[in-house]
C-alpha cells in the first residue's frame, strides 16, 4: 500500500530521509523519481547521513555510480544520462551485493531493477512543500513503509 506524505520544509525531507536510513539493511534498493528540483538529491544527502556517510554526497549526473562507506555501503546512481542505452553495467552486483543502492531516474533501467524494492516519488506543490509517495514492492519494503512518519 503506498503511502503519501507532506512535508513543508528541507528539514523535514531531510527528517524523512535519516528515519527511513534506520529502517535500511544491504541489499535494499529504493529509486527516486521526481522533476529537477523536487528532493531527490536532498533526500539522498539526507538518507547517506542517516547511514553514517561523513563524506560529501553529490549528485553522480557525469559519473552514473558513486560509492559512499558508512554504517553500510552505500551506491548512489544517477541513470539519466542512460536514456536510450543498452548497457549493462553490472546491476545485479549493484542491486544483490552487500550495498543499499539509491537510483535517481530509476524508470529509465525498469527492466534491470529487481523486482522488489522501494519507489519514492516527489512532487514538487510549491517553494518549500513537497509531497513524497513511498511505493513498497515487496512485503519487506512494505513493513518499511509501516515505520515511516512524519
Amino acid at each position: 500500500m503506498n503511502k503519501e506524505l507532506i512535508v513543508h520544509s528541507v528539514e523535514e525531507t531531510e527528517r524523512l530521509a535519516e528515519q527511513l536510513a534506520e529502517l535500511l539493511t544491504p541489499p535494499d534498493v529504493i529509486t527516486l523519481e521526481g522533476d529537477l528540483g523536487a528532493g531527490k538529491t536532498t533526500f539522498t544527502k539526507a538518507l547517506a547521513r542517516g547511514l553514517g556517510i561523513t563524506r560529501t554526497v553529490n549528485s553522480p549526473t557525469f559519473t552514473i555510480i558513486k560509492q559512499y562507506v558508512g554504517k553500510y555501503a552505500f551506491n548512489h546512481l544517477d541513470v539519466y544520462r542512460l536514456a536510450g542505452s543498452d548497457e549493462d553495467l553490472g546491476w545485479d552486483e549493484l542491486f544483490y551485493g552487500d550495498a543499499i543502492s539509491v537510483i535517481e531516474w530509476a524508470h529509465l533501467i525498469e527492466e534491470d531493477l529487481p523486482k522488489e524494492r522501494l519507489e519514492i516519488r516527489f512532487v514538487h506543490n510549491g517553494e518549500n512543500k513537497r509531497t513524497i509517495t513511498f511505493a513498497p514492492l515487496g512485503e519487506r519494503y512494505e513493513k518499511i513503509c509501516e515505520g515511516i512518519q512524519l
